[in-house]
C-alpha cells in the first residue's frame, strides 16, 4: 500500500459523492496503490448511508463509523490506526481542500517526513475565520518554535512512522507538526488551493479559540517537559520560596532591630504564602517525576525515537 487518504466526515451528505469522484480521478492518475479511509464521526444525516454505497462500489474504500461524534482529533486518530500506506494524507471532507494538490504533497515528501498545506488564498469569512486563524498560527509558531503559516489546514502528508508514533487527545490534530517535532521530523510547507464552501454547514467557529489556547499550553508543556517535569515546577518553586524567605527575613530584621510589630502586616502573610507555594511547586515537580517514571517503566515506553538502524541489531 503506497498511499492512504484519511478523511473525517460529520454531516457532509451534500459533499460525499462529489468528494469521492474527485479523489478517485486524482488517485487513479497517480498509478499508485492507494486506499481511502472515510471516518463517519457520528453523523446524524445521510452521510453514513452514502458512504456505505460508495464502499460497495469501490474496494479501495474503507469506512469507519464512530458510535458518536468524538471530534476531528479522534476521527484522525482512528484513521491513522487503520491506515496501511507508506504515506498518509489527511484532508477535510467539505470540498474546500482540493484533491488535485495531493500529487504535489507526495512530490514534496522527498526529503521530508511531514508536509503541511498552506491555504494562502483562503476562501473563508475574514472576521470569524481568517483573522483568528492568523493570530493562532502566529502564537503557535512562537510558542512551539515550529514555524508554519497554517496549522489549521487539514491537508497534510505524513510518513507512516510519524503518525504511528502519535497519541492524540482533545483538539490536538492541529498541533501534529509541533507534537511530531519532538521526534525530530523534517517538516515542509507548500501552498495549496482552497475553495469556498458551497454546500453544508461549517463545524468551526470563533468558540474554538479558547480550546486552541488551552491545548497550546498542553502541547508546549509536553514538548518541553514531558520527561522532566521537575525542570518546569522546580524553578518556579525556588523563585517563590526564595521570595517568601526574603520577605520573612526582612520582617524578622524589622522586629528584632526596630521592635516594630509585624503580626498584623499583610507582608507577613505574603511571605508565608510564597514559601508554601514554593514548597508545593517543588512537590508537584517531584510527584511529576515519579509519575513519569511509573508511566515509562511500567509500559516500557521509550524516551527516544529511532529514525533507522544500520548494521545488525538484537
Amino acid at each position: 500500500m503506497n498511499i492512504s487518504i484519511v478523511i473525517p466526515l460529520y454531516n457532509e451528505e451534500d459533499n460525499v459523492r462529489a468528494l469521492h469522484e474527485r479523489l478517485k480521478g486524482v488517485l487513479e492518475n497517480l498509478q499508485l496503490e492507494y486506499e481511502i479511509i472515510y471516518i463517519d464521526d457520528g453523523s446524524n444525516d445521510e452521510t453514513l448511508i452514502l458512504l456505505h454505497d460508495i464502499q460497495k462500489d469501490d474496494k479501495n474504500v474503507l469506512v469507519l463509523s464512530l458510535r458518536r461524534n468524538f471530534g476531528q482529533t479522534a476521527a484522525f486518530a482512528a484513521g491513522f490506526d487503520f491506515a496501511r500506506g507508506d504515506i498518509i494524507i489527511t484532508m477535510d471532507g467539505d470540498l474546500q481542500n482540493d484533491p488535485n494538490d495531493i500529487p504535489r504533497l507526495i512530490k514534496a515528501m522527498e526529503g521530508y517526513d511531514l508536509v503541511s498545506g498552506w491555504r494562502k488564498k483562503r476562501k473563508d469569512p475574514f472576521l470569524s475565520r481568517r483573522l483568528p486563524s492568523v493570530i493562532a498560527n502566529w502564537l503557535i509558531s512562537k510558542v512551539t518554535g515550529v514555524r508554519l503559516h497554517d496549522y489549521g489546514c487539514s491537508l497534510k502528508a505524513y510518513r507512516r512512522d510519524v503518525v504511528k508514533n502519535l497519541r492524540l487527545y482533545g483538539e490536538m490534530h492541529r498541533f501534529i507538526p509541533a507534537i511530531a517535532s519532538w521526534y525530530g521530523v523534517r517538516i515542509a510547507e507548500i501552498e495549496t488551493t482552497h475553495h469556498p464552501r458551497h454546500k453544508g454547514k461549517s463545524k468551526y467557529g470563533i468558540s474554538r479559540t479558547v480550546k486552541v489556547l488551552l491545548d497550546l499550553i498542553t502541547v508546549k508543556f509536553l514538548q518541553s517537559f514531558s520527561t522532566k517535569p521537575i525542570q518546569f515546577f522546580g524553578p518556579l518553586g525556588i523563585v517563590f520560596g526564595i521570595g517568601g524567605i526574603g520577605v520573612s527575613l526582612y520582617l524578622t530584621v524589622l522586629k528584632l532591630v526596630s521592635g516594630i510589630d509585624i503580626g498584623g502586616r499583610p507582608l507577613l502573610l505574603l511571605g508565608v504564602l510564597l514559601i508554601i507555594v514554593g514548597i508545593q511547586f517543588v512537590g508537584m515537580g517531584l510527584l511529576g517525576e515519579m509519575i513519569v517514571r511509573v508511566y515509562h517503566e511500567s509500559q516500557k515506553k521509550p524516551i527516544y525515537a529511532i529514525k533507522k538502524i544500520l548494521g545488525p541489531s538484537k
